[in-house]
Parts: C-alpha cells; structure tokens; sequence
C-alpha cells in the first residue's frame, strides 16, 4: 500500500473505516450535519492520506446518516489510488478548472444543519464555503479531538519507534556538541543524525548555548559554544508512519558552574515528579503542578515560563494540553510530553522532555536517555 507521497500506509484500510465511523457518529452525537476535512493531520487520521493542500480544493466530506465522499481535483485522482480512500470504496467526486467546488461540497453535506470544519482549513477554502451556507461553520476540533487524543496500539508502537529513534540521536550529541563549533554547525549534523536514525525529516532542531538557552523557543544561531555552556537541545521529527518525536535534554560543555549543576538538578526532580503524577482520572493540571509546585518551593517558579507539556502524534502540538488549571482528564491511551524548564535571563536555560503514555497504572516514558544534565569532555 503507498498514500499520495509515495509512503507506505502506516495502517491498514480497516484501521480508517473504523475512525470514520467513530467520527460520524461523534458528529451526529454533537448534532452536526457533517464535517468537512481538507489536508492536514485530521485527514491523515481519518484516512491515511498525506495530501497537501493547494489552491485547488480537495475534501473530505463526512455526513451524519450517510457514507463519506471526497471533492478532489481530477489532476489528484491518480494520487488517490491505492490509498486508504481508493481501497475503502470512498465515491470520489472529481472537478476540473472551472468547476464549482465548493457548491459540489454543498450539495453533498446539504444546507439543513450545522457543519463543523477542521482546524487546519485554509481561509483561501473556507470562506468561499461558508459563503455558501445558510449555517455558522464551527470547528470540528472537538468531535475529533476526542478521538486523536486517544492512541491505540499501533500510534503507540509508531510512537514508541519514534522515542527510540530520537533517543538514537540524543546519544550521539557527545561526538556533536564540542567547544568551538557554532549553533549552526552542531544543529546540520543533529539533523543530518535525525534522519540517519530512523525518521523522515528533522522537523525541528533547537541548539541554545548559554544565554541563548534562556530563551525556550530559541532554534540556532552563528553563537560559538564554550567550555562551561550549559547548552539546551531539543529534536524532534516524523517516523515513517507519520507520528513524531520530541525530546529535550541539557548538556554542559565541561564542568558546569555551581548554581548551574544545583538547579538543573531541581529541575530534574520537577520533571520526575511530573511524570510520577501521570496516571488516568489525574487531570492535565495535576501534571503542571506536580513541576511548578516543586519548583516554586525552590524559588524557581518565575523562571518556568512556559506549559508543562503538550500532546503529540500526528501533529508535534496537539491535545491535550499539560497546562495549569486545565480540568482535562487523563485516560489510558493519551500520549504528551513532560518538559518543564528553567531559563535565567542573560545567563542559561535548561529543560528536560520526555514523551509519556498514559496506561491503566500511570505513566510509560517513551524516551529513555540519562534525564539530568549531562557533562561533556
């Protein structure tokens, strides 16, 4: 099997007839007439394709009541074939230059109830959609979210493929990261090891030497890395089957300083505790507390600026969100990142990420290389 890039289907066809029929029956549970899907992660979930969204409009429409059906550019079709939409049976809906797309999409979902669309629609499609509507559009995010929150065992097995894989990579940064090189040069090998050690692409490489690793979202720069650094990085990418890594580690160029080596070592605990509050019917803002509170009984809380974790899978971001106050709920089968940090303006940061599962008895921790700061030659 191959989808629309020429990669094999990270599941077989039963796999998306049976998401389709949980989303249809999610959407008429939430009193909605159907749900419009273009390009993007939804898509992939829903029906194994990884098609990209043009300026030609190609949708995946699912109504309540009645079997799904696809509005795509005939130029696609071709690409269809032999996807998870071609072997489903899934009526393709062909239109040429000239045509009207978006009334074909009209006349298939109908114009007598709410239609909800997914998030990543491009306005370029969704305004002249819903110019055709006689009904708000609203978000499909929380029809779908539900079930993309969930991963069975084979997202988990191509999650786990993807912690091994990053892991690969984090052992490999001694040989990388040396006094003397710059950001940018230890950032091109970290992406170039990325794709040796099993994933497709680098999707993102952050490299924060010294006062750079104070700011969190910082990627790389000309900065030349010194011995005593502390040196913040974080990688990420997709595997094969389309699900992605993300990992943090802090490492130090030589010996540290002493307020470095101390309160990396808090931080560390911060995200021990975290991961040790995981578990189902904790909420997500358990999990924020668990890090901020140990922080905070060290002084640090005001140099954690940010969430304590994210959701991942198909997207690098995406539900839930380990956030403070978020009433969200765990249950068996979320997977998120634990990755609170501490940044000291002007001096260093610091983070550590591990990608969790959560299972009947609490955490499973996808990544696996040594947790606190690690001291280079």
């Amino acid at each position: 099997m191959s989808d629309t890039t020429g990669a094999p289907n990270a599941f077989p066809p039963e796999v998306y007839a049976q998401r389709l029929r949980m989303a249809q029956r999610q959407a008429a549970a939430a009193g909605l007439a159907g749900i419009l899907i273009t390009p993007g992660p939804d898509l992939q979930y829903l029906a194994g394709s990884r098609m990209t969204s043009f300026e030609r409009l190609t949708c995946l429409v699912l109504p309540t009541g009645r079997d799904p059906v696809i509005v795509v550019p005939r130029l696609e079709v071709a690409a269809l074939r032999g996807s998870p939409i071609d072997e489903l049976g899934i009526e393709m809906l062909p239109w040429v230059d000239g045509d009207d797309p978006y009334g074909l999409v009209r006349q298939t979902v109908g114009n007598t109830g709410r239609i909800a669309v997914a998030d990543a629609m491009p306005a370029l499609h969704l305004v002249p959609l819903a110019a055709q509507s006689s009904h708000p559009f609203e978000l499909a995010t929380p029809v779908l979210r539900e079930l993309r929150m969930i991963k069975d065992d084979a997202e988990i097995a191509a999650l786990r493929a993807a912690g091994e894989a990053i892991d690969r990579v984090h052992a490999r940064i001694p040989e990388i990261l040396t006094a003397g090189r710059t950001e940018a040069a230890v950032a091109a090998d970290i992406s170039a090891a990325i794709v040796e050690e099993g994933h497709t692409s680098a999707a993102f490489v952050i490299v924060g030497s010294g006062p750079n690793g104070a700011d969190p979202h910082h990627e790389v720069s000309s900065r030349v890395i010194e011995r005593g650094d502390v040196v913040v990085v974080d990688i990420g990418g997709p595997v094969p089957a389309g699900y992605f890594s993300d990992c943090t580690r802090t490492y130090s160029v030589g010996e540290p300083n002493s307020e470095a080596t101390e309160k990396i070592g808090i931080l560390e605990e911060a995200q021990r505790a975290a991961v040790a509050a995981v578990r189902p019917g904790a909420t997500a803002g358990d999990i924020d507390a668990a890090a901020r509170d140990h922080l905070a009984g060290h002084g640090l809380s005001d140099y954690f600026v940010h969430r304590t974790g994210h959701g991942i899978g198909l997207s690098v971001h995406e539900e839930p969100y380990i956030l403070a106050g978020s009433n969200q709920t765990l249950r068996a089968g979320m997977a998120f990142s634990v990755e609170p940090g501490v940044y000291l303006p002007g001096k260093w940061g610091a983070r550590i990420e591990d990608i969790v599962v959560v299972s009947n008895d609490g955490a499973v921790t996808l990544n696996n290389q040594p947790h606190g700061l690690t001291v280079l030659p």
